[in-house]
């Protein structure tokens, strides 16, 4: 029996309690795959148009200062579903399962009389003892799942086979559409109760491709190694067509009259990737801009994302914000909006800041990715960001003043150098041993 992390009394309320008060808010969290903080025009992008994301933004809140948790796709996502840190979810690697005694966010809002759904990816890693079977989204909270349950199944944008709940099935079309398809038809049948909608899209990770009417919007526009290979203006196709993936959904809410009274939330699991899977695609579009870096490093570039946050009830349209926030946040965030409370998680409910009534958050940021052959952790505290990699010195940046990271200001901060430091090593010390 699993044993739950927060009060139970402020969850276990019966689907019938919930119609004695005011209708708790749908919950609709898309997710986009190694897209970059400059991909999307409300961050500045100009060499495509992304007018739903832009609306999206327009009509809430823009986080500017969003981040992940991590630089990869599982320990990101795991992050983000728990509430907790890589080192206190148990996934701190992009091989590794999500344990199945951790509750997810879809668990959560399920305790709550939610209809829960994930069409998209599920990243499974490897089963924790020898014999055992990966965790399957449906063991986890999601009473529908159509996806990819493996990593390197998700390369692909035209898969033959999808996962239809616990089963294979053939599958034909570009996989973002489908889910995007799929999602429409959920939110029509579930409409007249609480929902939570997880859309993990697949854009714009990995293999370069996508439809050939959305690569054609953009042939000719950009500088191709290969012009019969137009490979710069499928990257950008992949986005656009993300982008327009998100207006069938934001349609959708509108045509059946729930937009006013349900939460959108939009960001991405990390920064974009220059590696060679992307054939130099987002290096060619500077995704990551303005910053330095990209995923697997914990510069800006790699965990400063893309969000925004739309709640029309709640949120005043066309706002701003530039607290620091994580992606654990999202979980007690979410829940707190259903009207309960998150109890063992890393993450703070953000719920004040989104809509106004407060400020500023009082705490440090951290990261750390030690896998791979890599060894770099880091912390934020305000503006400050402490970034140490192997064999390196600490460096210490000033974020809001140079953003792109090319001045170590450590020598001028020698103090707060130490204290960010030790909060590091205080926080490392707390990796649950599993």
């Amino acid at each position: 029996m699993r044993v739950y992390r927060w009060i139970l009394a402020s969850l276990l309320v019966a689907p019938a309690a919930l119609a004695d008060g005011p209708k708790p808010p749908n919950v609709v969290l898309i997710y986009a795959d190694d897209l970059g903080y400059g991909d999307v025009g409300f961050n500045g992008r100009t060499s495509w148009r992304t007018p739903n994301l832009d609306k999206l933004a327009g009509q809430g809140v823009t986080l500017r200062r969003f981040y992940t948790a991590a630089v990869v796709c599982a320990p990101s996502r795991a992050a983000m579903l728990t509430g907790k840190q890589t080192i206190h979810c148990g996934v701190s690697r992009n091989n590794a399962d999500l344990p199945s005694g951790e509750t997810t966010l879809a668990e959560a809002l399920k305790e709550r009389g939610y209809s829960t759904a994930l069409f998209g990816k599920w990243h499974h890693g490897v089963p924790a003892r020898k014999g055992d079977s990966y965790i399957h989204p449906m063991d986890q909270g999601f009473d529908e799942f159509f996806g990819y349950t493996d990593a390197t199944d998700a390369w692909e944008k035209f898969p033959e086979k999808l996962w239809d709940g616990r089963a294979q099935k053939p599958s034909k079309g570009y996989a973002d559409d489908r889910f995007t398809d799929r999602a429409v038809e959920f939110l029509g049948r579930r409409k007249s109760s609480p929902f939570f909608l997880y859309l993990p899209l697949i854009s714009a990770h990995f293999n370069i491709d996508a439809p050939a009417d959305e690569v054609a919007l953009h042939a000719g526009r950009f500088k191709e190694a290969d012009p019969s290979k137009p490979i710069n203006a499928t990257y950008a196709a992949m986005v656009t067509r993300f982008d327009k993936n998100v207006g069938a959904i934001l349609r959708a809410l509108d045509d059946l009259g729930l937009s006013e009274n349900t939460v959108v939330v939009f960001t991405s699991d990390h920064g974009a990737t220059f590696e060679s899977g992307n054939l130099g695609t987002s290096a060619f579009h500077d995704s990551n801009a303005p910053f330095r870096g990209q995923k697997r490093t914990l510069w800006e570039g790699g965990i400063r994302v893309p969000a925004c946050v739309r709640w029309p009830s709640r949120i005043a349209p066309n706002t701003y914000s530039d607290v620091n926030m994580q992606a654990i946040d999202l979980f007690p965030t979410l829940l707190a909006a259903a009207g309960g409370r998150a109890e063992g998680v890393d993450g703070v409910d953000l719920r004040g800041i989104w809509e106004g009534r407060e400020a500023a958050i009082d705490r440090t940021l951290f990261w750390e990715w030690r896998s791979e052959g890599y060894d770099q952790v880091a912390a934020l505290r305000g503006d400050l960001k402490l970034v140490v990699t192997r064999r390196g010195k600490p460096e210490l940046f000033d974020v809001a003043a140079d953003p792109a990271e090319r001045r170590d200001v450590a020598a001028a901060h020698a103090d707060e150098v130490d204290e960010i430091q030790a909060s590091l090593a205080a926080w490392l010390a707390t990796e649950s041993k599993r």
